[in-house]
């Protein structure tokens, strides 16, 4: 996953505000030297070592800018490219409640029917092993066509009903035939 178009560089630590600022002194006393990266990262290392805390105090005052400028340009970056919500962050979509009810597949109308029944025969399976089982079932039911004649059914009264709704009407109170007087 790459970096987000536009999205601010992040706040720098003050050994890194540290690294910087040697590499760059180092250019300007050496502007034809090729700096082995590994040597440099090493010595740079044991020189953040031995220094006293009074000698990085200027390292940590340019990281706190830094992460200053880093706020401010974040903040910005945010309000316009992330509704204000967080960067990479999706807002959840929110489903219409008066919403028409999605149709059921046949093997949803065969699971209302089924689960009961191997509910008692195996009253301790969890419901993974119940969906297991009833995928199983599915796979050797012989009455497919009853279920498919029931999701068929349901499909045209959804698709009844959103022509319905999306012609700005209301919904029609009927819920899905499979859901009518369920109880588990």
């Amino acid at each position: 996953m790459g970096k987000e178009k536009g999205k601010p560089k992040g706040a720098m630590t003050a050994y890194a505000c540290f690294v910087q600022v040697i590499r760059e002194e180092h250019k300007k006393k050496h502007p034809d030297e090729q700096i082995v990266f590994s040597e440099f990262s090493k010595k740079c290392a044991e020189k953040w070592k031995t220094m006293s805390a009074k000698e990085k105090k200027r390292f940590e005052e340019l990281a706190a800018t830094d992460k200053q400028r880093f706020e401010r340009e974040n903040t910005q970056w945010q309000s316009t490219h992330a509704g204000g919500k967080g960067a990479g962050k999706k807002r959840k979509h929110q489903k219409d409640p008066n919403a028409p009810k999605r149709s059921i597949s046949a093997f949803f109308f065969f699971c209302d029917e089924e689960r009961p029944k191997v509910r008692e025969i195996h009253p301790e399976w969890r419901v993974g092993d119940i969906a297991k089982e009833l995928s199983r079932r599915w796979e050797a039911c012989s009455n497919k066509p009853k279920f498919e004649a029931l999701a068929a059914a349901d499909k045209a009264r959804y698709e009844r009903e959103i022509a319905i709704y999306r012609a700005g009407g209301s919904k029609p109170s009927s819920s899905s035939p499979a859901k009518k007087g369920k109880s588990n």
